[in-house]
């Protein structure tokens, strides 16, 4: 489904040269769960940004579904943000002034989705996370926890193919946390391609694969690498 070809990434601060990637090559089949391991600065966030066609690389190229994402339009690279991948941040990245439904119904209303059908995914998609009674709720009237499970209903309403998690639980407490990677997992097993960012080894054990990321660099782990309490 994904396939990274010797993607670079280079950012000029003054005279210096820093490389955000170097010579990153990585494939994700279809329906895998990928866990993306590394320290703040390793860039690990910037290949998300890639994947999700938010950001170009300096060099490289990368095919989504066999299309050669490079050589598309805006147009065609909005589309595929909208309708092909779910994103979920570690900010949540909610509107503070509407309730969950809302929140999740937005992407929705950007693919022209009609009111009533609009309503109907957004309600399944927070009964699947656990919401169904906090549906008029706004973000300040929620947990932490609570908030980034309305962010991944936001991401699978509309049954993308592929999840983009960067750092999903960053910002939560353990047992948050574990709800949230619980719900991530469950998408895994119902077949759709998740890429997990994370800097925690802990939180990266439940994935198919782990991939690292140290100074721009990528090493493969075939399977997950427990950890030692």
């Amino acid at each position: 489904m994904i396939e990274l070809k010797n993607i670079y990434k280079v950012y000029h601060m003054g005279k210096n040269e820093v490389k955000a990637l170097d010579n990153v090559s990585l494939n994700v089949k279809k329906g895998e769960f990928l866990a993306v391991v590394g320290r703040s600065g390793s860039g690990k966030s910037t290949m998300m940004n890639i994947i999700g066609c938010l950001d170009t690389p300096t060099s490289g190229s990368y095919c989504l579904d066999g299309r050669d994402v490079f050589s598309l339009g805006e147009k065609s690279l909005a589309h595929i943000r909208n309708r092909e991948i779910g994103f979920i941040f570690q900010n949540f990245n909610l509107i503070g002034s509407e309730g969950a439904l809302e929140n999740v119904e937005l992407p929705l209303m950007y693919r022209g989705v009609g009111h009533a059908e609009r309503c109907r995914l957004a309600e399944d998609a927070l009964r699947r996370v656990g919401l169904g009674n906090r549906m008029s709720h706004r973000p300040s009237q929620m947990s932490g926890g609570q908030q980034q499970r309305v962010a991944i209903a936001r991401a699978i309403a509309a049954a993308p193919p592929l999840i983009l998690a960067d750092e999903p639980t960053g910002n939560l407490d353990s047992s948050s946390g574990h709800e949230i990677m619980q719900i991530l997992h469950t998408l895994g097993k119902m077949g759709r391609t998740v890429v997990l960012i994370t800097h925690d080894e802990r939180i990266a054990e439940g994935a198919d694969r782990i991939v690292r990321l140290c100074d721009g660099h990528l090493t493969e782990s075939s399977v997950p690498i427990a950890v030692t309490p």
